[in-house]
């Protein structure tokens, strides 16, 4: 995370010190580098500008992993395009200022009303993964007088080597077209009267290390691709997905320009070979990867309780803002705001002050705490606000962006009057 670093024993983002954001917006806060979101999606960009096969290439930003204004206008400014996966995410990428035909449609279970949306803004590429889905979406499509653009998500049953909570490419996972049965549902979607077949889609997991799963992945999606073609069912584009990992810990994530290089020597290999130079789009789904090392979570140090077994840091912000350690068991690196003294550290358990034993944000930490210092918890940039919750009544943090010695409020705090003003009393 470079752009986060110590100056004069003040961690700051950029140019700013976390600590003055802390003064001005107070805590629990969601702080983004606007610099490190650039350059984590140039690092995609520049790759694909180098070395795309014919056809060229697409990055659809995942909006799940986070989702504010600001974090989606910076990558549409870039050129970024994104995948969705709900109704409402569509809608924030067009009040972010994103071009809806550069949008891809993902979910296992998308709704009338979402799918009608989508096709009212000509939306890129639908991603569909059941065979139910499909049918809906020809019958929607034709009630809207419109053809829906589709590629299936298929299946490869390739193990990610992932948690198994963001594994999503084996056969027991709820996502895609199992891989064998594919060709038959290309068929059928080729015969529909409302459906365009344009591509294929293949996702296999969040948090990948190594390429080789993504490989052994695409090798199979080519495999299918060649058996279509041979039907003549021809695919405009082929979209990998996403998966590359970040560094929380002591992690070694392959570099996404080398994945990239191998990705696009076999594709580029195999359309010589078997399609005379071809083109097909190549298109991508990063999420974690662009924006987890962006951002940060500030809270501050309510409590420090002394045990005889553990010791505990209580902190204001909890499981409610970010869920990944709850849910996932998910390390995050914590560092003081302020450098200490290390002679006076202990190992702590940072904590929460939600009513349940599974709020903690790290544990067996060490640590040289006071009460009101301020900790910054590492990494938070993606599935840390998009997952944050008002459980306990907890009104959400608030978010601010920084451009170099700049800084902006990008999502104001919620008021706990926020929580309850669509609520109403049956008198």
């Amino acid at each position: 995370m470079s752009q986060f670093s110590y100056r004069e024993g003040v961690l700051h983002a950029e140019q700013v010190a976390l600590s003055a954001l802390a003064a001005q917006y107070g805590t629990p806060l969601y702080v983004y580098s606007k610099q490190a979101l650039t350059e984590n999606f140039l690092s995609y960009s520049h790759a694909c500008r180098d070395r795309a096969p014919v056809g060229g290439a697409l990055i659809c930003y995942s909006v799940k992993s986070n989702s504010n204004l600001a974090v989606l206008n910076a990558l549409a400014q870039l050129g970024s395009g994104f995948d969705i996966v709900s109704g409402g995410e569509l809608l924030r990428v067009i009040a972010a200022g994103g071009d809806p035909r550069q949008v891809i449609f993902s979910g296992v279970g998308k709704g009338r009303e979402e799918m009608k949306l989508a096709l009212s803004h000509d939306i890129l590429c639908f991603n569909v993964e059941s065979f139910p889905e499909l049918h809906r979406l020809n019958a929607v499509a034709g009630e809207a007088g419109r053809r829906a653009r589709v590629s299936l998500r298929v299946n490869p049953n390739v193990d990610a080597k992932t948690h198994p909570y963001i594994s999503t490419g084996l056969k027991e996972n709820k996502f895609g077209v199992a891989y064998e049965d594919a060709l038959d549902w290309y068929r059928t979607a080729a015969s529909l009267p409302h459906i365009d077949v344009t591509g294929i889609d293949c996702h296999i997991g969040s948090q990948l290390l190594d390429d080789a799963p993504l490989l052994e992945a695409l090798d199979k999606i080519i495999e299918l691709v060649d058996l279509l073609t041979a039907e003549n069912i021809d695919l405009h584009h082929l979209d990998i997905g996403g998966g590359i990992g970040i560094i929380y810990d002591d992690e070694m994530p392959v570099a996404v320009g080398d994945y990239l290089k191998r990705l696009f020597t076999r594709i580029h290999a195999w359309r010589e070979e078997k399609y005379e130079g071809r083109p097909i789009k190549v298109m991508f789904e990063p999420g974690r990867s662009i924006v987890g090392n962006a951002g940060v979570l500030l809270t501050e140090v309510q409590y420090l309780k002394h045990g005889a077994e553990k010791n505990f840091a209580v902190v204001d912000a909890a499981m409610n803002d970010l869920m990944r350690p709850a849910l996932y068991g998910a390390y995050h690196g914590v560092q003081q705001v302020r450098q200490q003294c290390a002679s006076a550290a202990r190992t702590y358990d940072v904590v929460g002050p939600v009513c349940e034993s599974g709020d903690w944000l790290a544990r067996s930490r060490i640590l040289a705490l006071e009460e009101g210092d301020l900790l910054a918890i590492m990494s938070a940039g993606a599935y840390g606000m998009t997952m944050a919750s008002n459980y306990n009544t907890r009104p959400r943090a608030a978010e601010v962006m920084v451009d170099g010695d700049k800084f902006h409020l990008v999502r104001e705090r919620e008021t706990v009057s926020n929580l309850f003003a669509l609520e109403s009393i049956v008198s």
